[in-house]
């Protein structure tokens, strides 16, 4: 059974994720279920499995620009996509397939490939594939997967036929950025506007191109602004993750990343910021939410400050001050009578109801 999950106000509208989920019918119709759902993407496959008799399965679709996310998690099967299911089906674009649970083995082309959990596949939707799924245990298979229509991508189809059926790390630089990226929307889509959906989308296809080009024989395949794009995603995650840390500077940051501090700063040129400033604003964020949070509305401000890397009382004021026109008290106290006279306002609609 498939429905839609809107989320969000009318004047803020996130995501809208479509849920496919068989539990929502008879154990006997779950499997057939499944198959009609399949037979209705560019993924028609024949499919054979163990669980055929309670076949509990849950898709997730989202919709990002070009492209298209699928959240899966199914019990261990073996899947075969022939020439005439291909007919059948428009099959005109890439699958790129995260494995979240499980293992995977794909078969495309004569090439195998095992991908445990936290690694990619690829295929060619347009030539036949065979897929097995195993689980762990007693759990079920779980992954996501990309659709990715052939000219959304930027690399020549020609070239990437020795990636079919290929494992490429999830655990490690571009890949463990772009498993980290699918993971965070597929999973909480609400926190992300319906608005920002092409601009989402188009982020994880630099990731993919990035990604494929890294485990190409050269990367010369990959044009330029696609990998400066892919690089700087890159950037910024790692600051992010290193907010707390008072040493996080552009040379640390460009050590990591194995550049120039020169190379680092011409990174930022297009973004009409610089590398410091992308960090005190990132910084400054961090303590804007914890300081309208009314659950830390009893922790001192500078230890806020410090969490995220704000050492310096005198530093931090100035910072914010010149970012908000107004101190880092006047900012908490205003945040936190609105939230009283939010939580006010509600308890007098929704009285406690009396035992």
């Amino acid at each position: 059974m498939r429905y839609d999950e809107p989320r969000g106000s009318l004047m803020d509208t996130a995501l809208t994720r479509q849920v496919f989920d068989t539990e929502q019918v008879p154990a006997a119709d779950r499997f057939g279920l499944w198959l009609e759902m399949l037979a209705r993407t560019p993924t028609l496959m024949r499919v054979r499995t163990a669980h055929a008799d309670d076949f509990t399965a849950r898709a997730e679709f989202l919709e990002l620009g070009p492209m298209q996310l699928i959240r899966h998690r199914y019990p261990p099967l073996h899947g075969v996509r022939t020439r005439k299911l291909i007919q059948r089906s428009e099959g005109d674009c890439y699958l790129l397939a995260l494995t979240l649970r499980g293992t995977g083995v794909a078969n495309q082309d004569g090439q195998r490939g095992i991908c445990p959990r936290g690694d990619f596949t690829f295929y060619d939707c347009a030539r036949p594939q065979e897929l097995i799924h195993h689980a762990d245990q007693d759990e079920r298979a779980a992954s996501i997967v990309a659709l990715i229509p052939y000219d959304a991508l930027p690399l020549p189809h020609r070239r990437l036929a020795p990636l079919f059926a290929g494992r490429m790390s999830g655990a490690e630089g571009i890949g463990a950025l772009l498993a980290d990226y699918l993971i965070r929307i597929t999973g909480h889509p609400e926190q992300y506007h319906a608005a920002d959906a092409e601009r989402l989308g188009g982020v994880a296809l630099d990731l993919v191109a990035t990604l494929l080009g890294r485990n190409l024989v050269s990367e010369d395949a990959v044009p330029t602004e696609i990998r400066r794009r892919a690089l700087l995603n890159q950037v910024r995650a790692y600051v992010r993750q290193h907010l707390g840390d008072a040493t996080l500077d552009p040379r640390r940051i460009a050590e990591a990343h194995h550049l120039s501090v020169r190379s680092l700063h011409r990174l930022f040129e297009a973004e009409e910021t610089t590398v410091a400033a992308f960090v005190r604003d990132e910084r400054l964020a961090r303590c804007r939410r914890d300081l309208a949070d009314p659950g830390l509305g009893d922790r001192p401000i500078q230890v806020i400050a410090g969490r995220w890397g704000f050492r310096d009382k005198a530093h931090f004021s100035r910072a914010f001050r010149a970012a908000q026109a107004e101190t880092p008290q006047a900012y908490r106290a205003r945040h936190l009578e609105r939230a009283r006279i939010v939580n006010t306002t509600a308890s007098e609609v929704n009285p406690a109801r009396a035992d």
